[in-house]
């Protein structure tokens, strides 16, 4: 039930737990027997998640602010308070239309009845893909109230643990999460960056199509490597082709000295540049660049333009 753009990445499966009673011989927990009723209304508690996700991925505020007691409340993370199932419903519409393209995952930890018609919900969930900023888990404990026959969502309430991960490291590298595009004489490329390994890592999926319709696609991976104590990336081409650069940030960007082999073994290296113009550009050359030792032109400059926002 997360009102807030946060991310974490799961580690546990969803289980059901039930009040204990006493303790059987070998010193676990016992449980208490359930009647028929108290399963069909777990049940409905469990399902009402279901909605919830079912909702939030196809961008439907007015059937999750359904899901709400007409004065339910949420506090998230950052302490913020949204108060009745109306501003719940707003802030649900604001942020399918800033994130339209983000989808949620939930897993309950527990679900114990309080009495007939009160029970406490506790689970985590996951947004993806993840939002701007450094990873870290989110877990809520939400109350659900017996109302008219309905199980409803009466408080929810959030927090956050920061988990481990290298984003610290490559924070800078934030702005390049997106998709991004340019047409240079003819020749178009496609640049896909996000997010992977818990933040710890920017992958760069990229493909490069010629006026003659020929292409050249590859991955590339950039993180900090603790082992040296620099930002590093590793580049794979889909002819066999790889690379190892060394980051070294500049004036509105980064430069990258790179080494590698072409998959006909081919020493290559070279010197790349990416140059911020501004949140929705950048510019991007190769210079310095040799093959076999004989030194090559450098390649034009190809400004990438935003074609998709990151989270």
């Amino acid at each position: 039930m997360i009102l807030v753009a946060t991310t974490f990445y799961l580690v546990a499966q969803d289980r059901q737990t039930a009040p204990p009673a006493g303790a059987s011989p070998d010193g676990r927990p016992a449980l208490l027997p359930r009647s028929s009723k108290d399963v069909d209304d777990l049940k409905a508690i469990r399902h009402t998640a279901e909605e919830f996700t079912a909702a939030f991925n196809k961008g439907d505020a007015e059937s999750i602010a359904a899901l709400w007691t007409e004065d339910g409340d949420c506090i998230d993370e950052s302490g913020k308070r949204i108060q009745g199932k109306s501003e719940i419903e707003k802030v649900y519409r604001e942020q399918f239309k800033q994130h339209p393209e983000c989808k949620i995952r939930i897993v309950i930890d527990a679900v114990r009845l309080l009495s007939q018609d009160a029970a406490v919900e506790d689970g985590r969930a996951v947004l993806e893909p993840p939002p701007a900023g450094p990873p870290a888990m989110t877990k809520y404990t939400a109350v659900h109230v017996k109302t008219n026959g309905k199980w409803l969502m009466s408080t929810v309430r959030e927090s956050r643990i920061e988990t481990p991960s290298g984003y610290e490291k490559v924070a800078d590298l934030e702005w390049l999460i997106g998709t991004w595009m340019a047409d240079e004489q003819g020749a178009k490329t496609v640049s896909v960056c996000r997010w992977v390994a818990n933040k710890s890592f920017v992958e760069r999926a990229y493909t490069v199509t010629q006026p003659d319709h020929t292409s050249t696609s590859g991955v590339q991976f950039i993180g900090f490597n603790a082992q040296t104590g620099q930002v590093q990336s590793w580049n794979f081409s889909t002819d066999g082709g790889h690379a190892v650069g060394i980051w070294s940030p500049r004036e509105n960007g980064w430069t990258a000295q790179i080494r590698g082999v072409t998959g006909d073994g081919t020493a290559t290296t070279a010197v790349n540049q990416l140059t911020k113009l501004d949140d929705n550009a950048y510019v991007w050359q190769s210079i310095k660049r040799t093959a076999a030792g004989q030194s090559l032109p450098d390649s034009g400059e190809v400004i990438l333009r935003r074609q998709s926002p990151g989270n």
